[in-house]
């Protein structure tokens, strides 16, 4: 990104998925732009319908760092950012133009392009297009570049190579024990059906339940801890993936892996998925994208691979919102 430039903003919070959402598209637009990071205070918690367009929502310093020239074009992501975008967007006189991914919440009409999950429940509008998962920053570039970095990390796995992403619990939903070991089980199982190995690597939100995973693991495998101090090798397992299989709890894991054109396989047993992301797996299968993962990998299945912020970045091209 350029910090000279004043045409393209993208707004850049303390969320990781909001900010790989948005760095997502801008990748995928190629143009030079202008990262505005922001960092929320108390009144980010109100409703967006009771702050309208308005920066009572930052501390202090972003509300001193966010400041004219105006851009002519804002990217951002995520309900926090929407009340900033439109309020840049009125200190602007009405020229700034507003690209949002996922419902702001309010204020619809003043965006020039909202991209709604299909997952999310809402009226069609004009100004709305439905995007079938979320925006990344990672490409075929970024995986064939991943793939020569870490492929000597598991040259001594036998081939195929199922990449195994577990991601775990979240504010309503648990990952158990149990989950982790039936997961581990039936994927392993799979790899042995095929001849193949597991590539495994865990996140924060695993929790104590690496332990189980870590103790489940019988076959050939490698295995990522989130805890520990080692390079996260995420995205290189899914670059040498022949196969992947993904807990369905993230909207961002499940999206990634279904931007790899491997064939993709959603872990959600009863208990650990929302409504939400059922909707969200429900459409990713519908589309040829992923599919249920019952025990079986099908290796000669070649599903449709996505590409969001490519086609958010086609959007914003066809109705003319770069300067």
């Amino acid at each position: 990104m350029s910090d000279d430039s004043h045409k393209i903003w993208v707004l850049l919070d303390n969320q990781a998925g909001n900010r790989a959402q948005a760095l997502g598209v801008v990748a995928a637009l190629g143009l030079p732009v202008r990262g505005m990071e922001i960092r929320y205070a108390g009144f980010a918690k109100i409703p967006n319908i009771l702050l309208g367009a308005s920066n009572a929502g930052l501390d202090k310093a972003s509300q001193a760092n966010i400041k004219a020239p105006w851009p002519d074009l804002v990217i951002a992501a995520g309900r926090r950012t929407a009340p900033v975008a439109r309020w840049i967007k009125a200190q602007s006189g009405g020229h700034a133009r507003l690209v949002q991914v996922m419902d702001p919440g309010a204020g619809r009409a003043e965006f020039d392009l909202i991209c709604r999950p299909a997952h999310d429940l809402g009226r069609p509008a004009g100004n709305i297009i439905t995007i079938n998962a979320a925006p990344h920053r990672f490409t075929q570039a970024t995986f064939k570049e991943a793939r020569a970095a870490w492929e000597k990390h598991v040259k001594k796995l036998p081939t195929p190579r199922i990449a195994v992403m577990i991601g775990g619990s979240t504010r309503k939903h648990t990952f158990t024990d149990a989950m982790a070991l039936e997961l581990i089980t039936a994927a392993e199982r799979a790899a042995d059906a095929v001849g193949g190995s597991l590539m495994v690597t865990t996140s924060r939100r695993t929790g104590r339940a690496v332990d189980t995973v870590e103790m489940a693991l019988t076959g050939p495998h490698v295995l990522h801890r989130w805890d520990s101090d080692d390079a996260n090798p995420y995205v290189g397992f899914l670059a040498l993936a022949s196969a992947i299989i993904v807990t369905g709890e993230s909207v961002s894991m499940c999206s990634e892996a279904c931007a790899t054109g491997r064939p993709v396989y959603l872990f959600a047993p009863p208990g650990l998925v929302s409504d939400k992301h059922a909707r969200l797996h429900r459409n990713l299968i519908a589309g040829a994208h992923a599919r249920p993962f019952e025990g079986i990998l099908d290796l000669s299945w070649q599903p449709e691979r996505l590409d969001v912020a490519s086609e958010i970045a086609a959007e914003i091209r066809a109705r003319g919102l770069v300067p």
